[in-house]
């Protein structure tokens, strides 16, 4: 079994322009309510903000002209991170697990590695299956195939599986990759 040790670089925070951080000269100014107030400087949307005691935050930077929204700033920002913080818990990277398997596996060796396998795609990740090949062996190419094959409907008799990667036979290596119907 291969460890990934591949490190995830995480995504820059979105930053949000507000109050005075507004560049632009014009901006769709939008009320508390989520009410239309119209197009104007951004002094003039600051102004309105600033007798409602909230805040401009310009919320679509890319729209023309841009929109910007009165809000409380600091309850905008806990919402946005609250919704990130729920993006990322319910999200799972499927990552490629590796299970490898030799010539002369045994029968209960094999039992546990197609547990194992289960465990994978049960979680949502797929699975490399590798038989590398040494010395005589490499003249066995077919029954590493014939291993593999076998492999993959003993487990596809416990769990719908679909091959993602077909057999194939490097120089010294038998490959396949197999994941959750």
């Amino acid at each position: 079994m291969r460890i990934s040790h591949k490190k995830h670089k995480p995504e820059p925070k979105k930053t949000f322009f507000f109050n005075a951080g507004i560049t632009v000269p014009e901006v769709l100014v939008l009320g508390n309510d989520g009410k239309m107030l119209g197009s104007m400087s951004p002094a003039e949307g600051m102004r309105l903000a600033k007798e409602q005691e909230l805040d401009l935050v310009l919320i679509n930077p890319k729209s023309n002209p841009p929109v910007a929204k009165i809000i409380d700033f600091g309850q905008f920002k806990y919402q946005q991170e609250k919704e990130e913080r729920l993006k990322q818990a319910h999200a799972h990277v499927t990552e490629v697990k590796g299970i490898r398997l030799s010539l002369r596996i045994s029968p209960h060796d094999m039992k546990n590695r197609e547990n194992q396998t289960i465990e994978f795609l049960n979680d949502g990740d797929k699975v490399k299956i590798e038989i590398f090949l040494k010395g005589r062996e490499m003249q066995q190419k077919q029954m590493a195939k014939d291993i593999i094959e076998r492999f993959i409907n003993n487990v596809n008799a416990l769990v719908p599986v679909r091959k993602d990667q077909e057999i194939e036979s490097q120089f010294n290596k038998v490959t396949a990759i197999i994941a959750k119907k």
